[in-house]
C-alpha cells in the first residue's frame, strides 16, 4: 500500500485534486467573482516575516490555550464547513481527529452528519448557525444543540450570496437521484478510489443537511436549506443580541472585519469573534483577515476572544496570527484536503503539520509559551495593516 502520509498541506491539496471528482474539488476551492480575497488570504501570510533569535532558545515550549471555555492543545479550531462529500465518514472523521489532537470541532448547519453523531465523536463541539428559518426555528435548533451536548454556538454572518466566479462554479446537484448519478458518473469513474470508498459502504452522498431538519421531518437537501437561508431577511444588531440571549453558553460571531462591528459584537455579550471573510467566499475585495486582525484585537481583545479564520496552511501562519492578536485560528480547506486524502488519519496528519510548524517557530523566536508572541516577533511591511471602521 502506498504511503498516505504527506509533509505539507500543499502536498495534501495536490493529492486531493487527483483523488476526488472535479466538482467536489472545485466546491472546496470556492472563492467569489475574481477571487481577489481568496488569493489575498494566503498571500498576506507570505508577506509577513520573522525576527528570530539564535541562542537562549527554550528547550520546552507550550502552545496550549483556551477559547470559548475550552482547553486547546494548540491555538487551532476546526472551522465549520458544509457537506463534506470528500470522504464517507465526513464530519465524524474530522471530529475524531480533533478529539485525538485535543482540539474543538466546529460543525456546520450544512454538515452531512448530525450534531448528535459529531458530539459523540468530539464532546467539545461548537455548532455553527446562520440567521435562517425565523426565530422559532432558530430556538428549536438551539434547543437541539443544547440537548446534544454542544459546548458553544458560532453565528456566521460573512456571506452576501455573491454570484459568479470567473473560472466557473462547480456543478452541485439538488439530490443524488439516478439522473444525477448518470450525469456525474464520468467524474466518479475517473476517480475510482474515491468512488470505491463510498461504493463499498453502499453510502453514496445524499447531499442532505440533517442539522437543518425540523423535529420529526426528513432532512432538507443542501439547496433546500440554502433557499431557506437566502430568503430570510438579514439580521439587525438587535436580532443578533436576541439570539445571543437565547444561548447561555459560549457564543461566537464569525465574519467581523471592522472595528466598529467588533465593538458591537463585544457590546452584545459575545464570548468571541472571528475575523474572517468566509475564506474568500464573501464580498470579493474584502481585505485578508490577517491584515485587519491587529486593529480589531487592539480595540476589543481584552474583552472578547479574537480568533482568525482565513488562509491558514502552515504552523507559521498560526504563529503570525497569534503574534498579531489572535487567541487562536480556525482552519477549513486545510483539513478538508487531509480528509480527502486519508480520512481521519489525513486530518490528524494536517494537525500534526500545524503543530510541528508552530513548535519550530516558537523555538526560533525563543518563546516558551504561545502567549509570549507579539508583533515584535514579525517583520511587517509598510502599509500591510488595515484599519476598517475606526472611530
Amino acid at each position: 500500500m502506498a504511503n498516505k502520509w504527506f509533509e505539507t498541506v500543499a502536498v495534501a491539496q495536490r493529492r486531493a485534486e487527483k483523488r476526488v471528482p472535479s466538482s467536489v474539488y472545485n466546491a472546496i476551492i470556492g472563492g467569489a467573482e475574481k477571487g481577489l480575497s481568496l488569493a489575498s488570504n494566503q498571500r498576506s501570510f507570505d508577506d509577513l516575516g520573522f525576527a528570530p533569535h539564535v541562542a537562549g532558545l527554550p528547550a520546552e515550549r507550550s502552545m496550549a490555550t483556551r477559547v470559548m471555555g475550552l482547553d486547546l492543545s494548540m491555538p487551532v479550531i476546526i472551522s465549520p464547513t458544509g457537506v463534506q462529500a470528500v470522504h464517507p465518514e465526513g464530519e465524524v472523521a474530522v471530529a475524531r481527529a480533533a478529539t485525538n489532537r485535543g482540539l474543538p470541532m466546529g460543525l456546520s448547519s450544512f454538515a452531512s452528519r448530525s450534531m448528535e453523531e459529531v458530539v459523540a465523536a468530539n464532546p467539545n463541539t461548537l455548532f455553527q448557525m446562520y440567521w435562517s428559518g425565523g426565530r422559532d426555528v432558530m430556538v428549536q435548533r438551539l434547543e437541539r444543540a443544547r440537548a446534544a451536548g454542544v459546548k458553544g454556538i458560532i453565528l456566521t454572518l460573512d456571506w452576501t450570496f455573491s454570484n459568479g466566479r470567473d473560472w466557473g462554479s462547480p456543478f452541485i446537484p439538488e439530490k443524488m437521484n439516478l439522473r444525477t448519478m448518470i450525469k456525474l458518473s464520468p467524474q466518479a469513474l475517473s476517480r475510482p478510489r474515491w468512488f470505491w470508498s463510498y461504493l463499498r459502504l453502499l453510502d453514496i452522498p445524499d447531499l442532505t443537511t440533517p442539522n437543518m431538519a425540523a423535529p420529526g421531518a426528513a432532512p432538507p437537501t443542501f439547496f433546500g436549506a440554502y433557499y431557506e437561508w437566502m430568503t430570510m431577511p438579514p439580521p439587525s444588531w438587535d436580532d443578533i443580541a436576541w439570539l445571543r440571549s437565547q444561548w447561555d453558553g459560549p457564543f461566537m460571531v464569525k465574519g467581523v472585519c471592522r472595528v466598529d462591528d467588533a465593538k458591537r459584537v463585544r457590546d452584545l455579550g459575545a464570548t468571541a469573534l472571528s475575523v474572517s471573510n468566509h475564506g474568500g467566499n464573501n464580498l470579493d475585495g474584502t481585505p485578508s483577515p490577517i491584515r485587519a486582525l491587529p486593529a480589531i484585537a487592539e480595540a476589543v481583545g481584552s474583552e472578547v476572544e479574537v480568533v482568525l479564520d482565513g488562509g491558514v496552511r502552515r504552523g507559521s501562519d498560526v504563529v503570525k496570527a497569534v503574534a498579531l492578536g489572535a487567541r487562536a485560528v480556525m482552519i477549513g480547506r486545510a483539513y478538508l484536503w487531509g480528509l480527502a486524502v486519508n480520512g481521519q488519519a489525513g486530518v490528524e496528519n494536517v494537525l500534526d503539520i500545524l503543530r510541528g510548524g508552530i513548535d519550530a517557530c516558537m523555538l526560533g523566536l525563543a518563546k516558551s509559551d504561545i502567549s509570549e508572541l507579539g508583533p515584535d516577533d514579525l517583520v511587517i511591511p509598510p502599509g500591510f495593516l488595515v484599519t476598517l471602521g475606526a472611530d
